[in-house]
């Protein structure tokens, strides 16, 4: 298909051209959705510029014209979502040099975003306030992903057979597709895959539920779920145990941040929550990281006044 591309053709024509030949049925779900709103900010913001007249100047100006109105983030994801077909088209002839050399990236200040999470108590009051005693519920799936930080969907594709009681793990290695029809999916990337410890009380409590349950399905979702859903019934949990309101991704961001609270090395956060890297971490993070930083200095400065 590629090959019948020529140099006065719109370029978002041959962008959308590339996503069938190079991305359909390639990539996640998610990410396709990506390359597709990429086309659409193409569209709108070069509707008549042609593949060969694709140059520096016009390149940057898109990335200017795009950062008007996103984050430097984004419209540094919104750069690479476009330097694949554009490196393909140089190496086409099409264009003549890379346009994406140099490209300086720009983008709105970023709000600032503080991540919302429970203390130890207030957590230890919500789960209190659970009910567990009714067969499996939502109170059942908020109660998994306190104990374990794992995402939304991850937990929504946790099966029987995913339970290693003998061993205190719990295996990750699929997700549920909330967004879509339902079913089974890989999960977000290979640092995702992995086994969680959990503590003995969750065992005991879970080899109850998943007695007699067949052992490939997934125990909270056998069909569409809606992550609003979930937050409703969280939602009502916090009002019960009179704690500040969270939303079901706020318990993974109160788990981690408990653990680093306690002294668990970024390493291991980074590697229980299913992270590709530390930097991720320590990204999201920050705020503790430097909270506890703070708190070694004067640990630090008590050691050396002792001496």
């Amino acid at each position: 298909m590629l090959k019948e591309a020529k140099k006065d053709e719109l370029f978002y024509n041959y962008y959308e051209r590339w996503i069938k030949v190079y991305k359909e049925g390639a990539v996640r779900k998610v990410t396709m959705q990506k390359y597709i709103l990429a086309l659409q900010w193409l569209k709108k913001l070069i509707p008549e510029l042609k593949v060969c007249d694709m140059n520096r100047i016009e390149y940057q100006q898109l990335i200017n014209d795009y950062a008007l109105c996103h984050e430097r983030q984004t419209t540094m994801d919104f750069h690479h979502l476009l330097k694949g077909a554009i490196m393909d088209a140089v190496d086409e002839r099409l264009i003549e040099r890379d346009p994406t050399r140099k490209a300086i990236i720009k983008g709105k200040t970023p709000k600032t975003k503080k991540i919302k999470y429970l203390s130890q108590f207030e957590l230890h009051s919500l789960l209190a306030n659970l009910d567990l005693n009714s067969g499996i519920n939502w109170d059942w799936l908020i109660l998994l992903i306190a104990k374990t930080g794992m995402r939304f969907s991850e937990a929504l594709a946790i099966t029987p057979d995913d339970f290693d009681l003998s061993h205190q793990t719990l295996s990750i290695n699929k997700t549920w597709d909330y967004k879509g029809k339902g079913g089974f999916l890989p999960t977000k990337n290979q640092s995702s895959v992995r086994k969680i410890q959990i503590d003995w009380q969750t065992v005991v409590q879970f080899s109850e539920l998943i007695k007699n349950k067949p052992e490939s399905e997934a125990l909270f979702a056998n069909m569409t779920v809606y992550n609003s859903t979930v937050n409703d019934a969280l939602k009502r949990c916090c009002k019960r145990a009179q704690i500040p309101i969270i939303t079901i991704h706020g318990l993974r961001h109160t788990h981690a941040s408990l653990l680093l609270f306690a002294g668990v090395s970024i390493a291991s956060v980074a590697k229980r929550l299913g992270h590709a890297s530390m930097t991720t971490t320590q990204k999201i993070y920050l705020h503790i990281i430097n909270e506890l930083e703070n708190k070694d200095v004067d640990i630090i400065m008590r050691s050396l006044s002792s001496l």
